[in-house]
């Protein structure tokens, strides 16, 4: 099986622009304790999330940084209403995308290498060729043109991790207690195979949350449909744990 990072096209005739906003996100990290970092990453999001249930308990509408044990706090209340196992990091953004949007989208989206909107038809028929783990989630993105498209996030799950030979060697492990782990995107991606899950198409990286990868099986449905609007680029996978490792 081949995998392909997601990147947004950029051509000529795509004109879509958004100002945008999420209704929630978990608070940033105000110096943790053991790795002495003030931190958030506002490019994991699961937008089906509905925190109204806990909003009055405290201020999920304005996440800024905050002492860990408030994080932790807020974190928790928050986590019974996420998908399982969401990786639920400072900064982390919940619930929909809201805002103002113009201009002409493709079929797929990417604004930001961190987001993948569809419209709703493109959804339907890549559901329809039997594709695995695609949630559409309803965005609250304001329109002013007339016959604005419909457009929906997909709710992306943390899987897969960097394969060690692309990272460097004195790479130290995340932080025990609010998870930073400091690394910055490699030249040369290469995939962790032992670490790639195998009952979803397309899926955001668990270490590396700006890179959203799909497989062979989406990049091929994409193309079949027409579903233009992205572009596919490869990203090798190693089959072993060592320096020698082999690449497919």
């Amino acid at each position: 099986m081949r995998y392909f990072i997601i990147r947004g096209d950029d051509p000529s005739e795509y004109t879509g622009f958004i100002q945008e906003g999420r209704k929630w996100g978990l608070p940033g990290v105000a110096t943790c304790p053991v790795c002495k970092s003030t931190w958030g990453d506002v490019s994991r999001s699961y937008p089906s999330v509905d925190l109204t249930p806990v909003a009055t308990l405290a201020n999920f509408a304005d996440p800024s940084a905050e002492p860990i044990e408030e994080f932790e706090r807020m974190r928790e209340l928050a986590r019974p209403l996420c998908p399982p196992g969401a990786q639920l990091d400072p900064g982390v953004s919940l619930g929909p995308l809201v805002g103002r949007a113009q201009g002409r989208f493709g079929q797929l989206s990417s604004p930001y290498p961190w987001w993948l909107l569809v419209q709703r038809e493109a959804l339907e028929k890549l559901q329809a060729e039997g594709l695995r783990g695609l949630k559409g989630c309803p965005t609250q993105l304001r329109f002013r043109q007339r016959n604005a498209p419909e457009l929906l996030e997909l709710e992306l799950l943390s899987a897969g991790r960097l394969h060690p030979d692309c990272l460097p060697p004195n790479q130290a492990p995340p932080c025990p207690r609010c998870g930073r782990f400091d690394i910055s995107k490699p030249d040369n991606p290469l995939l962790d195979a032992a670490t790639i899950p195998g009952h979803v198409d397309v899926f955001r990286m668990e270490d590396m949350s700006t890179m959203i990868v799909c497989t062979e099986r989406f990049a091929d449905a994409c193309k079949r449909l027409g579903l233009d609007g992205v572009v596919f680029n490869p990203v090798p996978v190693s089959k072993t744990k060592n320096r020698a490792s082999s690449v497919e």
